[in-house]
């Protein structure tokens, strides 16, 4: 056998600064246990195809069993000078079986068995992603469940707006990973194709019956044109899209929990087990895995492009263009799972400062406009309202009062259609209550949403 699956045609031996560039061995190596799966499906194929006999299929079988529990127990030091992974492979089933193993690649090609790896092993971290979006959206759930008593500001521009419930903005975050978990389950039908047999780019030559493998590997769908097959990278681009926006929501909460930490506003302790300390500073008390998040999910949106930009110009059907897609891809899901696991333990472990957010709805006017709305009930246009509203609260900031200290005479001095009544209006919990439409922050309103949570997940 040649060093190389593809020497025959060639005189000069491959420069060494090539091998360099060209080799992928320390990028695909992980997928070894669906690369002995899938030749080990394609050699029960050749079988009923008549090109191996019932023998040689089970010692071609047997090897690659072995071979499973060779890579388990020597690790790195199996490799030779491989090119990439099916050259390792091939190598060591030749090295064992001699001619019969020259027979394992009959009909087959490394660009369909590439992506038919890929798939297999996308399909595992899909499900485990949506596992994992599933623990993250009953965490959210429960503490959802624990708050919906707990009053809390609610902010546009991070500048005190509206009164809400604690609940309330655990179920936003809730709102948006479900909508992770179902692009996923989305994603997990396109994943689930099978590619082998597409040969090169035309198909194969041998009556290998297709449906037999796709049975065996667990495939739910094969692939419908060979060219396709072997070039398509829309389902790895989904994924990353997928993974992005995952992280994007992640970043987003990892900025609250980060800002939330600050002693400058201190609504919560993040867990020892999730923060580290200064180098210099013995006080500090960093939130480092929020930041970490927070961080990586730039890389994230980076491999979304930069699959992208691999094939935007490609011809059909493979190019070895394509090789890079394996780093990014992995890198996606390796930071997405780890990102789900880290996030879910932190938030779960979070203590919320009750009087700090106490002490943050006392400011900022946070009733503002309820006031505007209690107008509104006594017949006042309500962009007249708001400019009445306007000038209550600076008057308020003049006199260093919050709203529901100012006396009656001040407030009719700005407008006389202001009653004692007004004074209903600045209670916390009631304004919450008022938002009563669907999807609002009234107290009901969170225990209905939580009910058709539970009902739709059937916890």
């Amino acid at each position: 056998m040649t060093e190389k699956l593809w020497g025959g045609r060639f005189k000069k031996p491959f420069d060494e600064d090539a091998k360099t560039l060209s080799f992928s061995l320390h990028i695909d190596k992980r997928l070894y246990s669906y690369d002995l799966r899938t030749n080990s499906a394609y050699a029960h194929a050749l079988c009923e195809a008549g090109i191996l006999t019932q023998a040689e299929y089970a010692r071609l079988k047997q090897c690659l069993s072995d071979l499973h529990t060779r890579f388990e127990h020597e690790g790195d030091s199996i490799f030779l000078n491989d090119e990439d992974i099916h050259s390792c492979i091939e190598r060591l089933v030749t090295a064992e079986l001699g001619d019969l193993g020259k027979k394992l690649h009959t009909g087959k090609s490394r660009n369909d068995q590439v992506i038919t790896d890929v798939r297999l092993y996308l399909k595992e971290v899909v499900i485990e992603t949506q596992n994992k979006l599933q623990t993250l959206l009953k965490t959210l759930y429960k503490l959802a469940e624990d708050h919906q008593s707990t009053l809390f500001p609610g902010f546009t521009h991070f500048q005190t707006a509206q009164p809400i419930l604690l609940a309330h903005h655990f179920l936003a975050y809730f709102e948006q990973f479900k909508r992770d978990l179902e692009r996923f389950q989305e994603n997990v039908k396109r994943v689930d194709v099978l590619p082998l047999g597409s040969g090169a780019l035309s198909g194969n030559s041998y009556p290998i019956d297709r449906y037999l493998i796709a049975q065996e590997l667990g495939f739910s769908a094969l692939s419908q044109n060979s060219m396709d097959a072997v070039s398509d990278r829309d389902f790895m681009i989904e994924f990353c899209t997928n993974a992005s926006l995952t992280m994007l929501h992640l970043s987003r909460f990892c900025e609250e929990l980060v800002l939330w930490s600050s002693p400058l506003i201190g609504f919560i302790e993040i867990s020892d087990a999730f923060t580290t300390g200064s180098s210099l500073m013995p006080q500090k008390k960093n939130p480092d895995i929020a930041e970490l998040i927070r961080g990586k999910t730039g890389a994230m949106l980076g491999h979304v492009v930069g699959l992208s930009q691999l094939i935007k110009a490609l011809p059909l059907t493979y190019n070895r263009d394509l090789q890079e897609d394996k780093a990014m891809l992995f890198e996606s899901a390796d930071t997405l799972l780890l990102c789900l696991t880290c996030f879910e333990k932190m938030i779960k472990e979070v203590t919320f400062q009750k009087e700090a957010i106490q002490n943050a709805l006392k400011k900022g006017y946070i009733l503002a406009t309820d006031f505007a709305d209690y107008l509104v009930k006594k017949s006042i246009p309500f962009r007249e309202s708001h400019d009445i509203t306007g000038k209550v609260v600076l008057y308020a900031i003049e006199q260093n009062k919050q709203l529901e200290e100012l006396t009656l005479p001040e407030f009719q001095a700005i407008s006389p259609v202001i009653q004692e009544d007004v004074f209903e209006v600045f209670n916390l919990m009631d304004a919450v209550n008022r938002k009563n439409s669907i999807g609002g922050t009234a107290k009901n309103q969170i225990h209905a949403q939580l009910n058709r949570i539970k009902e739709s997940f059937k916890w």
